[in-house]
């Protein structure tokens, strides 16, 4: 394999002509942050498996269950903060040459990094609102999380009486039809795909790449651990996000006239 500093300038050069590039992010630009995703030893996710959407939808003790784990977490994701990575895509937006980025992450890191909110589209929702199951209402998110803190067990919609949960998708949950066709189209009409921090294994996500993989697109693929299309990408980096993309910017801002402001 070639060294990282080459792997490095061979991603530069596929960069260099972009103006459409597309990131599809995955748990690991986050766990850099300290969020655990579901894999990692020690993940709350190992010793509390999420609740479904069949269960929460009809189990009370799973929806309480739910209550309970999200309460470990959300403490954990409400102290994260945006790492050199989500920054070095804040970066690239910028300066122009990002078009946006699809999120299999609901933590607002890269909003918070700078991204503008119109550029991400969160594929698995977002835990900073609460939403109806029924209605799909959305409401404060730390309203309904002090309501359960306080002794109440099983809060529903005022407005229709559904369940209520953070805006999240839970496993068997659909992603809105509305956000598949935005990352779609995204993938559809970008002239690089970087894939950050995804293993691909989970659907829908895993199939964008390949929308892109159709056009003959240069593909960038930064994950630790191997993917599903590492032999079909043009660059593979088996190294942090954080490492990585900074190495991009600076490599891009060095070529005169690559990141022009907008």
């Amino acid at each position: 394999m070639l060294s990282l500093s080459e792997r490095i300038q061979d991603a530069i050069e596929l960069l260099q002509p972009a103006r459409r590039v597309v990131a599809l992010t995955g748990a690991g630009i986050s766990t850099e942050s300290g969020i655990p995703d579901f894999r990692s030893p020690g993940s709350i996710w190992l010793e509390q498996p999420p609740v479904s959407y069949r269960d929460f939808i009809s189990k009370g003790e799973a929806r309480q269950r739910y209550w309970q784990t999200r309460h470990a977490l959300s403490s954990r994701v409400a102290e994260a903060r945006p790492n050199a990575a989500h920054n070095a895509l804040a970066e690239m937006e910028r300066h122009g040459i990002l078009t946006g980025i699809i999120t299999q992450n609901f933590d607002g890191l890269h909003q918070d990094a700078g991204n503008s909110p119109e550029r991400v589209i969160e594929l698995h929702g977002t835990s900073r609102s609460a939403a109806c199951t029924l209605c799909g209402t959305r409401s404060s998110i730390e309203e309904l999380q002090a309501r359960i803190d306080s002794g109440e067990q099983d809060p529903q919609c005022p407005r229709c009486g559904g369940y209520l949960k953070a805006a999240t998708i839970l496993f068997g949950q659909r992603v809105p039809e509305a956000v598949l066709t935005g990352a779609r189209q995204l993938a559809d009409t970008c002239d690089l795909f970087l894939v950050i921090g995804s293993s691909l294994k989970v659907s829908p996500a895993s199939l964008l790449p390949h929308r892109a993989i159709r056009r003959n697109i240069p593909l960038i693929i930064i994950n630790l651990q191997p993917t599903p299309l590492d032999d079909v990408a043009d660059v593979i980096f088996h190294e942090k996000a954080g490492i990585v993309l900074p190495q991009f910017i600076e490599g891009l801002t060095r070529t005169e006239g690559v990141l022009p402001d907008k």
